[in-house]
């Protein structure tokens, strides 16, 4: 995640998976004499479901030798921290990402052949169970084709092995500016499936409460590749008070500390759609006073690029899901019935949106990488300051 965009996690709460926490509390207890001491790594949570392959890579030379090199001595390093029981099961072919608490490796099905993901979480510390627990209560719940899929956990005393299904087709937004040419009705069909996948996790009583475009992923390159809604580490059952997310998706209900349903996760779909037919943000400050202010009070337009081009029943969509009160915002499956979806934007402009768009996300890349410049240069001269 870049500068603005911090997941802010939670406070303790056990409600909705009490038993799986029971279940890594008795684990950690147990504790295996093998198992090495854990080691935490500062940083973001890492979506285990926000991994790809890597990119095709150029003919073999020097330089990709050492490359492969050096992956092979991470591989190798990793492998060693797999119980043997996992790797028994399945074999690790590369490291694809970190978080605090946890890893993530590519890994092949020593039977099938076939690709899956393995998220490899520490548990030993309560943060970690916290996390672990939330994403397995709904992952072990869920069984839907635009829902990341579960296909078997391996529990010992100090880690906890998810395997994934593998996404390889890359997050919403990648894919929305890599096509070249993009219309509504290109954005009703994506926003269909994520409507679909967020609908099923509503009616099970499941909010998501982390819903942004890096959280939703294609499951393969092919133009005809499902949407999957991932990463459950701050999904909750029923309605909660603790605040949480990342800021420029949360509801005005959540940073105004109120009790909230699902209704959240509604709101943030409101933004992913503003996002995908702009580029641009709704709510957005350098300042993160500014930004709660803006977004408690619902202020945002439809102005600039490439709004203008944008049918009238597209932001009809939008209004209806960032209305400040809750009880008025669509559900996911009003949402999906809207005329704009249900129609596929068949009444709605066919103009390609895809240069505004592109242009709109180059920009807010350069304004992140400034902060992100400027933080770095700041904390620097602190440091410097204080030595």
């Amino acid at each position: 995640m870049g500068c603005g965009t911090s997941k802010e996690l939670p406070g303790a709460s056990k409600k909705g998976y009490a038993s799986v926490v029971q279940s890594l509390v008795a684990f950690s207890k147990a504790r295996d004499g093998n198992d090495e001491p854990k080691k935490r790594a500062r940083g973001t949570w890492f979506s285990s479901s926000s991994v790809k392959d890597p990119p095709i890579q150029a003919p073999i030379s020097q330089q990709q030798e050492l490359k492969d090199g050096r992956q092979q001595h991470k591989v190798a390093k990793y492998k060693d921290k797999f119980d043997p029981r996992v790797t028994a099961r399945y074999d690790i072919k590369a490291l694809i990402g970190r978080g605090s608490f946890s890893r993530v490796v590519r890994v092949e099905h020593r039977a099938t052949r076939q690709p899956f993901a393995i998220k490899m979480m520490e548990v030993e510390a309560p943060e970690g169970r916290e996390v672990c627990a939330s994403e397995l209560a709904v992952l072990q719940r869920v069984n839907h084709s635009n829902v990341i899929q579960l296909i078997e956990v391996f529990q010992f005393p100090q880690r906890v092995y998810m395997v994934l299904e593998l996404a390889t087709g890359g997050e919403l937004l990648e894919r929305v500016v890599s096509r070249g040419h993009f219309t509504e009705r290109d954005a009703t069909q994506a926003l269909r499936m994520v409507l679909a996948g967020v609908g099923y996790l509503h009616n099970l009583g499941v909010t998501h409460r982390d819903l942004k475009p890096e959280n939703i992923l294609y499951y393969h390159p092919g133009a005809d590749s499902r949407l999957l809604v991932t990463d459950f580490g701050l999904a909750s059952f029923g309605s909660t008070k603790t605040t949480c997310g990342t800021p420029e998706y949360m509801a005005p209900e959540v940073l105004l500390r109120k009790p909230y349903t699902c209704a959240v996760d509604m709101w943030a779909l409101g933004v992913i759609a503003y996002i995908v037919l702009s580029g641009s943000m709704p709510f957005e400050d350098d300042s993160r006073t500014r930004l709660y202010r803006s977004i408690v009070r619902g202020k945002y337009s439809f102005h600039g690029e490439p709004w203008p081009s944008v049918s009238n029943l597209a932001k009809d969509f939008i209004q209806r899901l960032l209305p400040l009160d809750p009880a008025t915002r669509l559900t996911a499956d009003q949402a999906i019935r809207h005329p704009w979806v249900a129609t596929m934007a068949a009444s709605s402009s066919m103009r390609n949106l895809h240069r505004s768009i592109s242009r709109n996300l180059r920009q807010r890349t350069s304004r992140s990488s400034s902060r992100c410049l400027s933080s770095t240069a700041a904390s620097s001269s602190s440091s410097n300051k204080l030595t």
